[in-house]
């Protein structure tokens, strides 16, 4: 399948999955063209509420819906969206209600917009928050089966998804786990200890990828994992990929402080592991260039990541 934005696969399946589920209603914030929820709001008016530019009054409505009943989906910018973290607290995470938040344009991949319409931040602040679940699918197929499951999930969920088109990394028949780190790329060669294992999650995924496969030309070993649900987090599964390596790459699209980085180096702490972890991500705001020049500025392209891999490695 040609590379496709998540967003895009949101939109799909979402329309989708309408047509059986007559309790899904959707809440814009004056985005549904780049949300991809336009398709929905002319299929379905009477369940599409176009909020305006008030998304904190559309998480309170979204609330409301929930407890009615109803199967509320948010969508706006994940820095728009997740900016109203007071309200999320209370209205989604303390009352435990069945809303689901969608952010789209994550990270520094929407490129020209600027640092105001970069969420860098986001995953940080819904990881803080108790009976919040965080996914960020890194192709298609996975996108299909996360919101499949965030709709069938009762419970808060953050879904966090890309403008930048992704290249599918899951083969064909590929079958999506909550919760679960799925390894998606080995070397042909396994070695007792891998040079690295690079844990990584969205728009940098398939870069982690070709970085892989760039070292593996090398002679050298580097595996990948996909961490597509950030909370709760797969520590056991960070556990035992950190045994058998020298060290531990995160990558993630989001500033390094609270996000996936951040995670992994709980994780391996947290079970008295002794592995060096490398952070690739933003240490500050973003800026306004195109994806590829922000991706090669902050260290984000396969060559980077590769570097990142077996730098000083004894």
């Amino acid at each position: 399948m040609a590379a496709k934005a998540t967003r895009e696969s949101f939109g799909e399946t979402i329309l989708e999955i309408a047509e059986k589920n007559q309790n899904l209603v959707v809440l814009d914030a004056d985005l549904s063209k780049s949300t991809m929820t336009q398709a929905f709001m002319k299929k379905y008016p009477q369940r599409h509420f176009e909020m305006g530019i008030a998304e904190q009054n559309m998480i309170g409505v979204a609330a409301g819906l929930a407890l009615s009943g109803k199967i509320p989906v948010l969508t706006s910018f994940a820095c728009f969206l997740i900016g109203r973290v007071e309200s999320i607290r209370v209205s989604a995470a303390y009352n435990q209600t069945n809303i689901k938040l969608v952010g789209t344009h994550a990270g520094i991949g929407i490129g020209e917009d600027g640092t105001s319409q970069m969420g860098l931040e986001d995953v940080a602040a819904m990881r803080a928050l108790p009976h919040m679940t965080i996914l960020q699918p890194a192709d298609h197929a996975q996108t299909q089966q996360a919101v499949r499951w965030m709709i069938e999930h009762k419970g808060p969920v953050y879904i966090r998804l890309t403008r930048q088109k992704m290249p599918d990394v899951h083969g064909a028949g590929y079958k999506w786990q909550p919760n679960k780190i799925d390894v998606i790329f080995e070397p042909a060669k396994k070695p007792a200890k891998h040079q690295a294992t690079i844990i990584a999650s969205g728009g940098p995924v398939p870069h982690a990828v070709e970085a892989a496969k760039l070292l593996e030309g090398k002679g050298f070993s580097v595996r990948v994992a996909n961490a597509s649900t950030l909370l709760p987090f797969d520590g056991e599964t960070v556990a035992r990929l950190a045994k058998d390596s020298q060290r531990i790459v995160a990558v993630e699209d989001h500033n390094i402080h609270g996000g996936l980085g951040s995670a992994v180096c709980e994780a391996i702490a947290e079970r008295g592991i002794s592995v060096p972890v490398v952070r690739l991500g933003l240490r500050s705001f973003g800026e306004s260039a195109t994806p590829e020049q922000l991706y090669e500025k902050y260290g984000l392209t396969a060559p980077s990541i590769a570097e990142a891999c077996i730098k000083n490695l004894g």
